[in-house]
């Protein structure tokens, strides 16, 4: 057999997740996928990336309008520009040609999002988000049990996406997804993942949802007396309130031996001196309490499903673990499950005989329990044409209809028939 050449593919976006998440992979894997051009306006992360892949000057581009002016570079795309621009530049990449691997959410606009489904299949390109749990080992796991009847019929299922109370404060309260203006609702920018999650292990899509939420904790009214407005001031003063306080900055991002994430957001050089130079002028040393965040802190979404299930998840950014815990009850059988990106565990109990079934579940290499990696090996194998994908844009839309569902609800205090919402919103395929 004839050995394939790499994949070649260009990177909008060398951010976190472009250049720490996806990006090794192909340091790692060169046989299945090389990077031959970068688009990143940061001059600093544009240099790292390019200088990792090897990328020459004249293939590293400030903006992604930029590389599009050029003929089609590579065979496929990867999107990991901000939620603001995923609409505009992956329809480009679409017209010019590209398979797509794109960030979630889609866009932060359920037109947008529905256009670009239409327009990828219109197009016959590849267009894959990145929903990176379905590859892990353990919602791999979790799926398998669901769908061989283990536990009977399912009959309610309880949903936890507890996001711990500093990547809250990092990502939602200081960082680029605390706005609604800029970013997207929580619910869609954190959950969709969890949304999507759901959808494939009912396997059916939901029929009633209903939700409730609100910013409960991050808002001025909650600044301690004697708090400043930010952590550590220009000249190096630190905030009256900051030893009783759990947002403290310094706390966050001054630890010498972690390198990696948040760290590694707030500045390109990881050195004491200058992530303290970030906290005094950047936006991650301001106070929690001070910013100008709206999306929430805390909500839930109901929902029944035509079978008659009931599930209820629940997204909350105050837990003391990064975790996502899970409660599958079924006529035959309760699962309860633990997440995390280090570790996993599913427990069994069975109703006939009492007995107690536990499996430990490793993580594979890369981030997100190894869903990270995987999705990429998964979207090369797809464009190669060895292995349909697993998950397509159009069964992805399903969860951001979901979440702009929810959204709806929760600040319109109805219950949603998705029917009809999705019929409104999405029509036929």
């Amino acid at each position: 057999m004839t050995k394939q050449k790499p994949i070649t593919a260009v990177m909008l976006g060398a951010g976190n997740r472009g250049l720490h998440a996806y990006g090794p992979y192909a340091i790692e894997q060169s046989a299945d996928i090389q990077f031959v051009a970068v688009a990143e306006p940061d001059p600093k992360r544009r240099y790292l990336f390019a200088q990792a892949h090897d990328i020459p000057a004249e293939m590293q581009f400030e903006s992604w309008e930029d590389l599009l002016a050029h003929e089609k570079l590579a065979d496929a795309a990867f999107n990991m520009t901000q939620d603001g621009m995923h609409y505009t530049s992956t329809v480009g990449l679409l017209e010019a040609g590209y398979d797509c691997l794109l960030e979630k959410p889609m866009t932060n606009r359920l037109d947008e999002t529905v256009h670009l489904v239409q327009l990828a299949e219109q197009k016959g390109q590849l267009l894959q988000i990145c929903h990176v749990l379905r590859y892990t080992a353990f919602f791999s796991k979790l799926n398998e049990i669901i769908a061989s009847g283990r536990l009977g019929e399912l009959i309610n299922v309880a949903h936890r996406e507890n996001v711990i109370y500093y990547h809250m404060a990092h990502s939602f309260v200081r960082g680029n997804w605390r706005n609604l203006a800029e970013s997207s609702p929580m619910i869609l920018a954190k959950c969709c993942h969890d949304l999507d999650i759901l959808y494939w292990n009912m396997g059916q899509p939901a029929s009633q949802l209903q939700s409730f939420g609100s910013l409960l904790h991050f808002r001025e009214q909650n600044r301690p007396s004697n708090g400043a407005d930010r952590c550590l001031s220009s000249d190096g003063t630190v905030c009256p309130a900051a030893e009783s306080c759990p947002y403290d900055a310094r706390q966050i991002y001054l630890d010498p031996n972690n390198h990696g994430w948040p760290v590694n957001t707030i500045t390109t050089n990881t050195a004491i001196e200058a992530r303290l130079e970030a906290l005094k002028h950047g936006p991650y040393g301001r106070c929690v309490y001070s910013c100008d965040n709206d999306v929430v802190d805390n909500q839930t979404v109901n929902m029944q499903f035509p079978s008659g299930a009931t599930v209820t998840m629940t997204m909350h950014g105050h837990s003391h673990r990064e975790s996502r815990t899970m409660r599958y009850e079924g006529s035959r059988a309760t699962l309860r499950g633990l997440f995390e990106y280090a570790q996993g565990r599913i427990e069994i109990h069975d109703h006939l005989t009492d007995e107690v079934e536990v499996i430990e579940i490793s993580p594979g290499r890369g981030g997100h329990g190894g869903g990270d990696f995987k999705i990429v090996k998964a979207f090369v194998d797809s464009i190669r044409g060895e292995a349909p994908p697993l998950t397509t844009a159009r069964e992805s839309l399903e969860s951001h209809l979901m979440a702009f569902a929810a959204e709806e609800s929760r600040l319109n205090s109805t219950v949603i028939n998705m029917d009809r919402y999705r019929q409104q919103h999405a029509g036929p395929k």
